[in-house]
């Protein structure tokens, strides 16, 4: 990587001297004459930005003389562009308009320019402020179900990854303030997202192809979760909650505070959750062949607790600071105990089954350690405008415990660095080049472990630029990769694996042969894309992006061979193949996945009524999925005599074998929102998405999320505000090989909340409901969907202040 002193070298030896005119000075009002305050407006290209003072004023000093373009945002009102031609003298009395809007404008800050949702090719969703604190739940994905293309692998609420348009997994990056999160959550939807979110500011949603900002391993998309730990300033400022939740008695507590003096800000953060385990409407089963349990999901509690520390050093063209985070997590893993079956055997049918449950039951422990180091320095003259640096180093360690013995331990140790060097505006084109490497030391030890010890290491250059052309905002970008995977130690057992047709299903286990051998492998993935948004009317764009992107599979995807507890299954990598139920190694090349997607979005954002309708194709080549072999394989544990398979179907001790294998896909879908204002405090929102995802040979891919749709009124006046949202999950009959269809569902929930101030803090109590009512919801996206359905019907209360 860079050396610090050569990178600074590098800079300064880019900076020379600038003749500027005078100013830019102007007015911001709205369609009314009104003068609008706070406004941001930005010399885009530069670092020269300001505020409009009450009447609406504002004064941007040393502009350079010639072509300038302006960009003004200001809360409830549309983003706009301005471009003017700046005389020697400087340039005075510029009026602009703002036109409101009902579409929320918030800044992306996944992006180098920090543009808005409204101003992108490709979809971009952010949730932040109250709509955030009101969303926040015990898990990322459950936060976010409900944005538009966006579902959840629920998980029996201890854990859930966001699925963006079908997508998840390996294939859905989740940063924390633009980094990798470092954990294991892409290994299995077991693994919680070492992600906090009552303690955040914003998170951000990139639908689509993300790879020229963060990778391959972005190629479905980005969820960006933002925080203050690294403060960009020291004014003083707090943010709190305390919530009880009554489907599984959680309690929360979180709070954080921003503050500082002189040049230095400082940043804290605390939270701590605790739940039991979760109410639902109907029964659930413990294990697939254990007795139903009226009213609960058993092994569903959890605990978790974190701090954050961060301090940043101010500058007069930046800053740079350094946050440590620790995060501990302790839940259950539902529908999983070892001799469960055996024991119900030995007791008689008033023996406490609960306490056998709570003897049996597997419970992950999560810690994590994360480092992160942040800086943006800008530069007022030369060719380079400005250079981001971002590092994180994080100590990751995931153990599955059964009857108080660790029994696998995941462990990963990430180290991740990206430079951006943005320069400035020539010929109308802005943007710049980043250099990004990570490297991960992931191992798993243990009866469990379906994945053996690797080193994965990436190496990228990306370059990204933008330039207006009168109504047209053309976006272009280039990335190309080197990832290396390695890994000694990786096994090929002999499973016995069997189908139904074979009767003898005893297996010497005693005499089972393991080959060990060693892997390299080395990828060299590209990705190129060009959008273009077009405002072909006032307060109306049309964006379109073609993006090409590869991906290199997985070191789990490559060299899994083992139970997955997580996801019931026996997981075989495709390094391996199949021939005459015997596996045996992959004899040709790993392929690069392939992704060629189109995206097609058109948006209304100003006036009382606003929308927002996108529509995505996406062919991906070499798609890798795990397809079931229609074997069975051992589970890895002592079931006892009673389990002699006499009977050809009974596979009580066994796991079905996935094998991850290639194959061409299409995947295309709908995704619409629609805003009204009613009047000053009803607003109306009407949402749906839809997605399609085909094996191009014939056949569906698993877990594909179903139709949905969703309208939300909500009300705001004064000190008042509430909503009321009900959600329509269609009946998702379109299923793999082996899946079930999951029926549809409607689920209802409400908020209200009331503001008032207590001396100089401003407080919120409030009151939300989900599931309001106790529908019985099964989630197609989740593996546990037979025995773990959503929660019954729940009642939140909970205050919030702020300083």
């Amino acid at each position: 990587m860079f050396k610090p002193t050569l990178l600074t070298a590098a800079v300064f030896a880019a900076l020379t001297s600038t003749a500027y005119a005078d100013s830019i000075k102007g007015t911001v009002t709205d369609a009314a004459g009104k003068p609008v305050a706070n406004a941001r407006v930005q010399l885009m290209g530069t670092n020269g930005e300001t505020r409009t003072d009450e009447q609406g004023r504002f004064v941007l000093a040393n502009v350079n003389a010639g072509e300038a373009e302006l960009h003004i945002e200001a809360s409830r009102f549309a983003h706009r562009d301005v471009h003017v031609e700046v005389p020697a003298q400087g340039l005075a009395n510029l009026s602009v308009v703002l036109l409101t809007t009902t579409i929320e404008t918030i800044d992306v800050k996944a992006s180098p320019f920090h543009a808005s949702a409204t101003e992108s090719s490709l979809p971009v969703s952010v949730l932040a402020g109250d709509a955030l604190k009101m969303r926040q739940a015990a898990t990322l994905g459950d936060t976010l179900k409900n944005e538009v293309g966006v579902h959840s692998n629920f998980y029996g609420g201890v854990t859930s990854s966001p699925i963006i348009r079908g997508l998840d997994g390996p294939r859905v990056l989740i940063t924390q303030n633009g980094l990798d999160a470092g954990d294991a959550s892409r290994v299995g939807p077991d693994h919680s997202v070492a992600s906090e979110t009552s303690t955040a500011t914003q998170i951000e949603v990139l639908r689509g192809p993300a790879t020229l900002f963060y990778g391959s391993g972005a190629i479905g998309g980005v969820v960006n979760v933002v925080d203050e730990r690294v403060p960009t300033d020291n004014n003083t400022r707090a943010e709190w909650m305390l919530q009880r939740e009554s489907v599984n008695n959680e309690k929360l507590a979180a709070g954080s505070i921003v503050t500082g003096a002189y040049n230095i800000a400082v940043y804290a953060d605390a939270f701590w959750r605790d739940n039991g385990e979760y109410r639902i409407p109907g029964f659930a089963e413990v294990e697939p062949d254990a007795d139903a349990v009226a009213g609960v999901v058993e092994n569903t509690a959890a605990t978790a607790k974190g701090f954050t520390l961060g301090g940043s050093y101010l500058l007069d063209n930046g800053y740079i600071g350094l946050s440590y985070g620790r995060l501990d997590r302790e839940y259950g893993i539902p529908g999983h105990a070892h001799g469960g079956h055996e024991e119900h055997d030995d007791h008689d049918e008033n023996a406490d089954e609960h306490s056998e449950h709570e003897e049996d039951a597997v419970f992950a422990d999560l810690t994590q350690h994360r480092v992160q180091l942040l800086s943006e320095l800008s530069f007022s003259t030369g060719l380079i405008r400005a250079v981001n640096s971002r590092f994180a180093f994080t100590d990751y360690e995931h153990a599955e415990i059964e009857a108080g013995i660790v029994g696998t331990t995941f462990n990963n140790q990430s180290s991740e660095a990206r430079i951006e060097v943005l320069h400035r505006t020539y010929q109308g084109w802005r943007g710049g080049v980043s250099l990004h490497y990570k490297h991960s030391d992931f191992d798993a030890i243990g009866e469990e472990a379906f994945t053996p010890p690797s080193e994965t290491e990436m190496l990228a250059l990306g370059w990204v630029e933008e330039r207006h052309f009168g109504p047209w905002l053309v976006q272009l970008g280039a990335r190309v990769e080197r990832i290396t995977i390695d890994a000694t130690d990786v096994l090929l057992p002999d499973i016995g694996a069997h189908g139904d047709d074979e009767h003898d299903h005893e297996h010497d286990h005693d005499a089972e042969v393991i080959r060990v051998f060693d892997v390299s492998q080395k990828f060299t993935p590209y990705s190129l894309s060009a959008g273009a948004v077009w405002d072909f009317a006032e307060g109306y764009n049309l964006g379109v992006s073609l993006s090409r992107s590869q991906r290199a599979a997985s070191a789990s995807e490559l060299l899994s061979f083992g139970p997955h507890i997580g996801t019931a299954s026996y997981e075989v990598g495709a390094m391996f193949t199949l021939d005459d139920n015997e596996f045996v190694l992959n004899t040709k090349p790993i392929e690069l996945e392939v992704a060629n997607n189109l995206d097609i979005t058109l948006r209304k954002f100003s006036g009382n009524t606003g929308f927002v309708l996108n529509a995505f194709y996406n062919q991906v080549d070499n798609y890798y999925y795990q397809q079931n072999t229609g074997l069975f394989a051992e589970d890895g544990h002592d079931h006892g005599d009673e389990h002699d398979h006499g009977d050809e179907h009974d596979h009580s001790g066994e796991l079905p074998v996935y094998l991850f294998t290639a194959a061409d896909v299409t995947l295309n879908g709908l995704e619409a929102q629609y805003v009204w204002q009613i009047n000053a405090p009803f607003k109306l929102t009407l949402q749906g998405d839809y997605i399609r995802a085909r094996l191009n040979g014939g056949g569906d891919l698993p877990r594909t999320p179903p139709l949905r749709f969703a309208a939300e009124l909500a009300y705001e006046q004064d000190a008042v505000s509430a909503d009321l949202r009900a959600t329509r999950y269609m009946k998702q009959d379109k299923t793999s090989g082996l899946e079930t269809a999951t029926d549809g569902y409607t689920l209802l929930d409400a908020s209200v909340s009331y503001r008032f101030d207590v001396g100089s803090s401003q407080l919120t109590a409030y009151l939300k409901g989900q599931n309001l009512t106790d529908e019985d919801a099964r989630v197609h996206t989740s593996f546990l969907k037979d025995i773990a359905p959503l929660p019954g019907r729940t009642v939140a209360l909970g205050v919030r202040g702020s300083f």
